[in-house]
Order: C-alpha cells, then structure tokens, then sequence
C-alpha cells in the first residue's frame, strides 16, 4: 500500500480478530504511584487551579512542592517489584481474552518498551525492565495475540499547564519527558463543529512516526491502537504514512493485523473503528470495537476505586458481539506490578461464563437482527454508563457452526421467556441451555418462541440459548466484511 486514504482502503480486517472478540487492555505506567484519579495525573497534577486543583494539592503535599519536585520524581518510585508477565498472561488467558492490549506509552511521554528514541524509559529508569517486550513474549506463549496502544499524539500539549508558572516542565533539563506542552487552542467553525488549532510543529510529526515505526518494526503487534488525537489536520498525513509502514511490514511477515482508530480520524475502511466507552446501535457491516474499563472512572489504577459487576460486562460483551463487534476490557495495574483483586475476580467470572458460553462468542457472526426488548443502548462515544438495566424481555443474537444463539440478558422470574425474533416459519427442532447442556422445552407460536426454563443456573446473568432449526442458521450477509 502507498500512504494514500484511497490505497489504504485495500486493508481487510483479518479472520482471527473477527473471531477473536475478547480482548484485554492494560493501563500501567508512572501514573500508577500517585494512583490518584487514574492516567491523566500527569496532566492535571501541574493545574493550579478549577476543577482538577485537588491533583495539585495532592502532588505537592504527597511529594513535596514544585518546581523542586513534579511528575519526573515519581519515575524512582515506579518500581514493579511484583511484575510477573507470565503470571499476568495466565490470567488473561483464564479470563477467555484473545489478544491483550498493553500501553507501550501514553500521554505522559514514558515509554514502557525498550525505545532507542529515548532515554525516558522503563528499561533505563525506574523498574529497569522492558516492560512490554516480557509482556510481549508471556502473551504470544499463553497464544493470544498482542496488540500495543501508542498515546503519544497526545503528548504535544499534555504537559501545558506546567508552562503557566515556575514548575519542572520548564526545565530544559526535563525537556525530552515533557515535551513540547503547547496550550491546546479550539474554537467553534462557521458550522457549529470545534476546530483544534493546537500547534504541531514537523519535528515532532517525524517524531511520532519515527517512534510508532520503532514499535512496529521491534515488537511486530498483531494490533496497533491510536488514541483520538490522531486526528487532529495536522497528523493526517503521517497517520497515512504510518498506516502504509504497518500493513506494508505485516504483509512481508504474512500477518494480518488490525489498526484501530476513533471517531473519524480514519477514512472508513482504511482500518477498525473503535468507540470508547460505548456501543453501536446495531449492526456494522465492517467489525468494530469498544473499549471500555473494568472501572466507571479510570483507566489507570486509583485507590478507592469504584467497579464494574462482572454481569455488566458480560452483557456489554453480548451486545457488542451481536452487532458484529469487539470488546476491550481495561484494568490498571498497581505500580508494585500487581493486578487489584476486584479487576481480578471480574476477569475470572467473565472466564468462567465464556468457558461455559463461549461458543455463542468466539468465531460468532451476526444474524439477521442484532437483538430485540425493550432496552436501548446509549449508542456513541462516552456512554457506557448511561444503557438502563436489561431485563428478561432483552436478548441479543449471534450464529455460529449453523446454530443460532439467544442470549437473555436477564432470567426471567417467572420461569417462562418468549423470543419473538424466531417465528413458527423457522421450524426450531431443539432448545438447549448452553451453560448446562439441559433440553428446554419450548413451543412455536405465531408470537414466537415460548421457553419453558428450568431453575435458573449459576453464574453471571446472561443466559444462552442454542437453538437447532430445520434449515442451518447462518450470519447476516453483510455487504463489507472489512
């Protein structure tokens, strides 16, 4: 492929990422110290005053006042002297995840790879360790696929409230951790839509490019994931380049890769789309992702952190799979190297519900409608929170091998289910209960399939159906299977 949005449009989204569709992301970096409020410490730490003043207040009665002391000093601190990549990989792998996301670096400027472009480093300073490189290796020997997330876009004005007195962001010093920290700078266009006018200068375009290259051309991910401001005009064209570099590398090695971007700072089809924090309202014709975290507020880990059930999550994951999507669930690592206990019993639920489930999921493909009751998702970016409660009226489809699948978000009290989806026409011959292997004894009626359900089985409140018709179900025919 030539860095054209026109040539890049060749890219196919490959068939173990389709199949896939559970993954894990992991936040983990210097930010994980102060464990206040999760990954945007860094940022708001140096902002004196409005709504995040109590990062400020925090760093400087923690760690001491500035300009003396500020985000660098946290580096010694960020030890990881219980990380153990292999011990992280079998849980990811007993959690059902197909791949796992690590953050190579975020907006923070920290790279947690072994980076010749910098001497910022988590091999050169504080844990002394290629983070990523250990990870990479534990991951791919468990036969998941790794994938690798650069946020360093963003790094160009990350720091920017640091310039606006005297901190250690103005040290020359420190110049190659905080980088260039612009003030951000939007305003509304004539049509009502914002603008980033934010400065990027060349230098640091060729420097973005030149490191997201170095983590292609070292580790070889089988996924690449950009944070949103890839988007902004001015990265447009190095976003192109860098897309052409990664299919252009994988394709000479025969991997098929995945490239995930937000919004539209993609020409559609040159990639996969990945929402944050929310879902599609039905089914895309090209395979997409969420991303969302095991906690409602951070993606990096806090102390006196809130979490997600395990139910919720296995839902979303029902959902998004119905509509011809992935899930990436996040959880933020401790900076000692340990995983909290609460994002470590909900991957272990979601494992053991996919153990029993996971035909429903894994290699799945759309049907003919995504789902149906009366629940509606709060579809789009930043919504994750916002979906009500599902109730037993509420199920989601998929095909697999021939079968169709039913999943009831929640078990109906009374013991009867009716899905309205599967008409007489369908002729069903048998009803099975996934996670238990039980017959269930059903009846075709011109208002639907009517179940009658057997005590309610234990585990998570998704319920799954496999069900067998006279004529083999098959996936939507969708017109794009990018």
């Amino acid at each position: 492929m030539s860095p054209d949005w026109k040539s890049l449009t060749a890219y196919r989204t490959p068939a173990w990422y389709q199949d896939a569709k559970f993954g894990i992301f992991i936040h983990w970096g210097v930010y994980s110290v102060a464990a206040y409020k999760g990954e945007w410490y860094p940022r708001h730490m140096y902002e004196r005053g409005g709504e995040y003043a109590n990062y400020y207040q925090h760093q400087v009665s923690t760690y001491g006042a500035m300009p003396q002391v500020g985000y660098k000093d946290l580096i010694p601190r960020f030890k990881a002297e219980h990380f153990d990549p292999q011990a992280w990989a079998a849980l990811f792998h007993a959690a059902g995840a197909r791949y796992v996301v690590p953050v190579a670096e975020h907006h923070d400027g920290f790279a947690m790879y072994d980076s010749k472009l910098s001497d910022w480093t988590a091999v050169k300073m504080g844990p002394h360790r290629d983070v990523i490189g250990e990870l990479a290796k534990a991951i791919r020997a468990q036969g998941m696929k790794l994938g690798l997330s650069s946020h360093r876009a963003e790094h160009d004005w990350f720091y920017e409230y640091g310039r606006s007195f005297d901190s250690d962001v103005n040290d020359p010093k420190y110049a190659a951790l905080y980088g260039p920290a612009h003030p951000t700078e939007s305003a509304k266009g004539a049509d009502g839509k914002d603008v980033d006018w934010t400065f990027v200068s060349d230098a640091y375009l060729n420097d973005w490019l030149a490191r997201s290259s170095e983590i292609v051309q070292d580790y070889h991910p089988d996924l690449m994931y950009f944070d949103w401001w890839v988007g902004q005009p001015r990265f447009r064209g190095a976003l192109a380049e860098f897309a052409a570099f990664y299919y252009n590398q994988a394709a000479s090695r025969d991997q098929g890769v995945v490239l995930n971007y937000k919004l539209d700072n993609m020409m559609p089809g040159t990639g996969t789309l990945n929402i944050e924090r929310g879902q599609a309202a039905d089914i895309l014709a090209q395979p997409w992702q969420t991303e969302t975290s095991v906690s409602p507020d951070s993606w990096g880990y806090a102390e006196g952190d809130t979490y997600k059930s395990p139910d919720e999550i296995v839902q979303l994951l029902a959902d998004v799979v119905s509509k011809n999507g992935n899930l990436l669930l996040n959880i933020g690592p401790k900076a000692d190297g340990t995983i909290p206990d609460e994002a470590k019993s909900i991957l272990l639920a979601v494992g053991q519900w996919l153990k029993l489930n996971g035909d429903a999921i894994y290699g799945s493909r759309p049907w003919q409608r995504f789902g149906e009751g009366p629940t509606q998702v709060a579809a789009g970016t930043m919504q994750d929170t916002k979906t009500k409660p599902y109730t037993p009226e509420d199920f989601r489809f998929t095909t697999h091998d021939g079968h169709l699948y039913a999943i009831e978000m929640e078990w109906p009290a009374n013991g009867q289910a009716v899905i309205h989806s599967i008409t007489p026409s369908m002729a069903v011959r048998k009803v099975t209960l996934l996670a238990t292997g039980t017959s269930i004894a059903f009846r075709q009626n011109a208002d639907g399939l009517h179940l009658e359900l057997p005590k309610r089985p234990s585990g998570l409140h998704a319920y799954v159906y496999r069900i067998d018709t006279q004529v083999a179900s098959g996936r939507m025919d969708l017109k794009e299977q990018r």
